[in-house]
């Protein structure tokens, strides 16, 4: 089914990825979408035998995001790039800030009027071009894009989880209700 729509873009500062599990922040909305690009990088080799090809393999690499948004508040850039709000309540950005790994999720509107939720588990974002203009005859919109390398977790080596609200293999419909409320975490199986 086509995506026609891009809206409810939400961040979760990642706290913690090693071998006991993930753990995030709550979600905290990032601000009005426009466009979210994701561009997984495949590296691949060729083995050749027998004068052809004869084995290839392929491997996931990084993950370049950009998002383009109607505006990024204070807060959000402090929280994803690292920056300070000062008592002044002025953001401060300093060559030493160091930007934490974060989670990205949203919802994109399908042809048919159902959603699909997407969460993009660990990455990190750069600071962003500032891009300032004078009026003119026609106003045009300065609209930031922030762009973001996401990388595998340590945990589970799971990079992205998206669903469809129109899947009928999902059945327990809480999974949609909670898309924002918590980085999605699969319910473990239950043992009889």
């Amino acid at each position: 089914m086509p995506l026609v729509g891009l809206k409810d873009l939400y961040y979760s500062i990642l706290t913690s990825d090693d071998g006991t599990g993930v753990v995030y922040e709550t979600p905290k909305k990032l601000a009005s979408a426009i466009s979210a690009t994701i561009t997984p990088t495949v590296n691949s080799a060729t083995l050749y035998a027998d004068d052809g090809a004869s084995e290839t393999v392929s491997t996931l690499g990084e993950t370049t995001v950009a998002l383009n948004v109607k505006d990024i508040p204070k807060v959000a850039q402090a929280d994803l790039l690292g920056h300070s709000v000062n008592s002044e309540g002025v953001l401060v950005r300093s060559a030493s800030d160091k930007a934490p790994y974060v989670a990205i999720g949203f919802r994109s509107e399908k042809a048919n009027g159902e959603y699909r939720y997407v969460w993009l588990y660990k990455g990190k974002f750069q600071p962003h071009t500032q891009n300032y203009q004078t009026k003119g005859d026609t106003p045009s919109f300065q609209t930031p894009t922030i762009n973001g390398v996401f990388v595998k977790r340590e945990h589970d080596d799971q990079w992205q989880v998206e669903v469809d609200a129109d899947d009928a293999a999902v059945t327990d419909p809480t999974i949609i209700d909670n898309w924002f409320t918590a980085v999605y975490k699969e319910t473990p199986p239950t043992t009889v």
